[in-house]
């Protein structure tokens, strides 16, 4: 009978008659690890396993010579990388600064779209639709977390960028609202494309993968709180470490925190010390995209007090790989976990401490979580974004 999965595809590929030149600008999937980075390469990814047929042209700043992660790109034969020869900092100056109208096809040639899925639409050339995704507006509700030069940069190039664009995605209702309030951008201008949550983001029981990447960030063999975020201070992680302070004294479990190094940091590691933490919260920094199953697995709860979030894809991938989840209810968050997360406001840290603690003594809740989080995760997934987006740029081509 076949692979229905594989026939739907093919079903889905065989309705497109336009043989379409489509450019995407995939500098993020090639400078940093997480975040957008993370949502473009999966994206594209997934773009390559639904679509043979069209041409497509990754456009990007000149690649560091050190790549986030091995083959961010597909490696499929529509799919050209095509980098510029200056480098991000120089591209932006031209572009965002100095406002050059030298445009992407520049590098790429020809084009008949082109998608930017990082905030900011550079120049094109010719009436050729564009599309901008636009993953939140923190800057805009909580400015005093970033750099004033980072602010004033993204309020004057964001809203530029969303004038020009042909259409916007949104990463989540949330966000889509914030457009259309703050900003009066047109309602139809808008469309919600939520992100997916790769296959394998799955429970990983292997001891010995379990033991390697434990020793591989230093975490021994004690329980952990698992927490996944780049360090900035939107991330609320200096309420988090207030919150967990109480558990230490009564609790074996540590504190792990998962992420880069963003901005305004400083605070947040002195606050460990500050509540006589040390040894019991572990910064440790990126981590791989591979052992990312594994961390998520090993954790007894992982914790998410984010201030706004324009989508939260560690809620799902940690609820994919079954783990009880505790996240804000701020932003798209409520929207991304559902019921399957319990849900607590960003600042109410007696209730933050209080609901920890239930969580990591109470088996029996943490196991109905378990099941709820990996029921809700089921809902997402990155082919089902990218058939959504093939729609949206065949729908931007064939409207007048």
């Amino acid at each position: 009978m076949g692979n229905p999965k594989v026939a739907s595809r093919l079903t889905f590929r065989a309705s497109w008659s336009l043989i379409m030149i489509i450019g995407i600008d995939v500098t993020s999937a090639l400078t940093q690890g997480g975040g957008i980075g993370r949502y473009t390469r999966e994206l594209v990814q997934a773009l390559a396993t639904v679509d043979e047929q069209n041409s497509y042209r990754l456009f990007s700043a000149k690649p560091p010579v050190q790549l986030p992660v091995p083959e961010p790109l597909p490696q499929t034969k529509n799919f050209n990388h095509q980098p510029a020869p200056l480098d991000e900092r120089w591209l932006y100056r031209l572009w965002y600064r100095l406002r050059l109208p030298l445009p992407v096809q520049w590098v790429t040639g020809q084009l008949d779209l082109f998608h930017s899925p990082d905030f900011v639409l550079p120049p094109v050339n010719g009436r050729i639709p564009t599309l901008l995704t636009v993953h939140d507006l923190s800057f805009v509700h909580y400015p005093h977390v970033f750099p004033a030069q980072l602010v004033s940069y993204l309020n004057q190039v964001v809203p530029w960028s969303i004038g020009r664009a042909t259409h916007i995605l949104a990463d989540s209702e949330a966000t889509r609202q914030d457009l259309l309030k703050i900003w009066q951008v047109p309602d139809d201008k808008v469309t919600v494309l939520y992100s997916g949550v790769h296959e394998r983001f799955q429970p990983v029981a292997d001891v010995g993968m379990v033991t390697a990447v434990r020793q591989k960030y230093h975490l021994q063999n004690f329980p952990y709180i698992l927490s996944v975020g780049t360090l900035q201070p939107r991330k609320n992680y200096q309420m988090l470490i207030r919150a967990f302070a109480p558990l230490a004294d009564n609790l074996p479990h540590h504190l792990v925190i998962s992420g880069g190094k963003g901005w305004l940091y400083d605070e947040m590691l002195a606050e460990v010390e500050r509540q006589g933490l040390t040894g019991r919260v572990h910064f440790i920094g990126f981590v791989d995209d591979a052992d990312l199953p594994t961390l998520y697995s090993a954790a007894d709860l992982f914790v998410f007090p984010s201030l706004y979030e324009g989508f939260g894809l560690p809620l799902l991938e940690a609820m994919g790989c079954g783990t009880a989840v505790l996240t804000s209810n701020s932003s798209s968050l409520p929207e991304v976990a559902g019921a399957a997360a319990h849900q607590l406001a960003p600042q109410d840290q007696p209730a933050w401490t209080a609901t920890m603690q239930q969580l990591l003594t109470n088996h029996a809740l943490r196991a109905q979580m378990v099941q709820a989080g990996q029921a809700q995760a089921r809902h997402f997934s990155w082919q089902k974004s990218a058939e959504q987006l093939l729609a949206i740029y065949q729908r931007l081509l064939t409207t007048p």
